[in-house]
Parts: structure tokens; sequence; C-alpha cells
């Protein structure tokens, strides 16, 4: 955004005090945004996001009352302004809005990451583009969306690796290793939780401790043994139990006996 241009207009919405002057106080570190209310309940803030109709929303989970979805319900996912959540969850809790909304804070938030969402919203902003309202859409009508991306928290900073550049994905105890062609990432999460996230089209178990993305298979090929490997583009095998293989045959209209 330019010197010239105005700051973004933003909301903040949380029923504790200190969560709000956390984001007040961050804000004013920056000439590119302007807190223009403060909300501590969910009807409070619907009546000032329909008066002041806001660039940004600052917006708690979890609040008494009317709660952040219901203040997103109250407003209407299409008139609702960009959204950036913030929640107390943990990161499991928090992974339906990653997909939802254009980012979230994560408490206790620390400036980088609060400044790397303003950014986000920024960019959007700047373009004239709202972002994110399908999603917030699809969140408070109970609408099935598959997340593109899953976060990875390191010891000194957290980032997104993008479905798409997921190989394969293996259990490893409480974690699981999700490997991409340049590097493998782990996280702490159940194969079966992470499964149910994953767009079935694109992403099938194989083994109770293994999850293929179909786009990083080669072939299907089958041991002196009569048991099937899946074998990927890089020339990865991994098993292919026999409780799973039917999984794969809807992935092709001929198929009459692979499963047996």
């Amino acid at each position: 955004m330019s010197s010239k241009s105005r700051p973004i207009r933003a909301i903040v919405v949380d029923d504790e005090q200190l969560g709000r002057d956390r984001v007040c106080m961050l804000a004013a570190k920056r000439t590119d945004l302007e807190i223009v209310a403060e909300c501590s309940d969910g009807r409070h803030a619907v009546q000032r996001i329909r008066e002041l109709q806001p660039d940004l929303v600052f917006l708690d989970v979890q609040m008494p009352d009317l709660d952040g979805i219901g203040v997103v319900r109250e407003i209407g996912p299409d008139l609702m302004p960009p959204v950036i959540f913030i929640t107390a969850y943990d990161e499991h809790a928090v992974e339906a809005f990653e997909v939802h909304a254009l980012d979230y804070l994560l408490k206790p938030f620390r400036a980088d990451r609060f400044s790397e969402a303003v950014d986000r919203v920024a960019h959007i902003v700047a373009r004239g583009q709202k972002g994110g309202e399908q999603g917030l859409d699809d969140f408070v009508s109970g609408r099935r969306r598959y997340v593109d991306r899953i976060l990875v928290k390191g010891a000194k900073k957290a980032y997104f690796v993008r479905t798409e550049r997921i190989e394969w994905i293996e259990a490893a105890g409480n974690y699981l290793k999700l490997h991409a062609p340049d590097k493998t990432h782990l996280i702490r999460q159940t194969l079966g939780r992470l499964e149910r996230q994953l767009d079935p089209d694109e992403f099938v178990r194989i083994h109770r401790s293994a999850i293929v993305n179909l786009g990083s298979v080669r072939e299907l090929s089958r041991r002196d043994s009569g048991e099937y490997e899946v074998v990927l583009v890089g020339g990865k095998h991994l098993k292919l139990s026999r409780g799973y293989r039917r999984r794969l045959d809807r992935f092709d209209p001929l198929a009459d006996g692979f499963a047996r």
C-alpha cells in the first residue's frame, strides 16, 4: 500500500481487554492500519460493523452470547469485511480457520505474526478485493471444504505447506511426516484426522500408516508375494495394504478384481 493510500480501517472484537489492547498496540506501530472501533461482545460488533463498514475485522472466535462465527452469520458472509480470526484454540482446533478466513492469529501471537496477517490483508484491500467471503460462506453454512495448505510449526517460526507439494504422508508415533520433493515436514497430528481434512479425490490412504498424493503416483507394482506396491514418480516404493486396495478401484472404471 502506498504512502498516499488511506490506512486500512479495522475493528477489533474480543471480549478480553488484554486481547484488544494487544491488537491496538501492534496496530499503532503501522502507518497503514487504523483501529476505528473496539468491541467487547458480538452484539456490539455487529452494530459497529454495519455502521462503520470497516476494511478489516479482527474477530475473536470464542465469546459469550454471540461468538465470532455468530457475528459472521448476523452480518452475512457476502457482506462481511475481510476477517482475521483471533483464537486461543490450539493448532488442531484452528485448522478450520486456515481455509475459511484470510488469516488467523493464535493467542498469544507475536508481533511478526501480526504483521504477516495484516500484510496479507493489505495486499488484498489494495487490489480492491474482499477475499475469503466464499470461505466464510462455507464455514457458517457448514459446507465441507478441504484444506489446501497445512500449518507446520518449527522451533522459531510457523509456515504453511501447500498440499499439492506433498507426495505422501507417513505416521510416526504422535507425529506425521509430510514428504515433499525438497523437504520432509513434521507436524503433531493423527493420520486419521488429517485424512478427513484432505480431498479424497487427491489423497488416498494406502496403509494404516500412509496416505499418498495420487498426483505423485507413477504406477502400481505387484511383487512376487502377490502384494502390491505404490510407486511414486520419484521412485519411492510404498506398501499397499490389502485392506486399502479397494479405495483405489474407484479411480479405474474398468477395475473388476484388483481389490480381491
